[in-house]
Parts: C-alpha cells; structure tokens; sequence
C-alpha cells in the first residue's frame, strides 16, 4: 500500500537523489539539492519505506506557486500515484500553481483537471 506525506520533512537530499537518478540520470549537487529541498512543499509517496514519488511546490505563499518536478519511479507509473500527488498538491497549495510538462504528458495533466495556460518561455542559465 502506497502511503502519502504532505510535507514530507523527513525526505533529505541523499533519498531524494537516490530517487531522482533513477528517473533522470543526472549528477546532482547534494549541498544545493538540501537547499532546494529545504525551500518547496515536499509531497512523497512511499511504498513501504522505499520513495517511489515526489511533487515539490515552490511558493510564495500568496501570489505565485510553481510544480516544480513530479516524478514517479517507472515501474510504478500508470498506477495512480502522479494522479493522487497531483490531487494532493491542489488540497495543499496556498496559490494557484503554474508548470511546464514535457510534451506527451498532455492526456496525463488533462485527466487530472489541469487546463493548458499561457505559453511559456525559457531563460537558460549555465549552472555552475
């Protein structure tokens, strides 16, 4: 049975990027990934004490929020844990939220009563 936590204070850097890897292979900061974590509303779900999702929202509080990532492991894709973070995050969130998706995950974002918004634009910084 898959289990919820919203706010999840007790996910630190080294289990979320032992998570992340496994959805994007990336090297990560862990120094920098404690503070961004330190600075979203974290939603997890765990399948017994493994994470195997994870919504981060970034907010001010009143004017703004953003759905960072959601991310759910593969093998536990189209099981409804996107969908249950996804409706957490609308309980939870103190603003209206705005995200990008990658393209083909429209149908996904649809289902879960997102409407597609304004067109959005990138500004790339090269990470130091």
């Amino acid at each position: 049975m898959i289990e919820y936590i919203v706010d999840d204070k007790t996910m630190n850097a080294e289990i979320f990027l032992s998570f992340v890897k496994q959805v994007w292979p990336e090297n990560y900061d862990a120094e920098k990934t404690r503070t961004a974590l330190s600075r979203t509303l974290n939603l997890t779900a765990y399948d017994d004490k493994r994470l195997v999702g994870c919504l981060r929202i970034l907010s001010d509080g009143y004017y703004f929020g953003t759905i960072t990532e959601i991310l759910v492991l593969p093998e536990y894709q189209k099981q409804g844990i996107g969908s249950r973070l996804l409706q957490l995050a609308k309980e939870h969130t103190p603003t209206m939220l705005y995200f990008g998706a990658q393209p083909g995950l429209e149908e996904f974002y649809e289902k879960n009563g997102c409407r597609q918004g304004m067109q959005s634009y990138t500004i790339i910084r090269k990470r130091s």
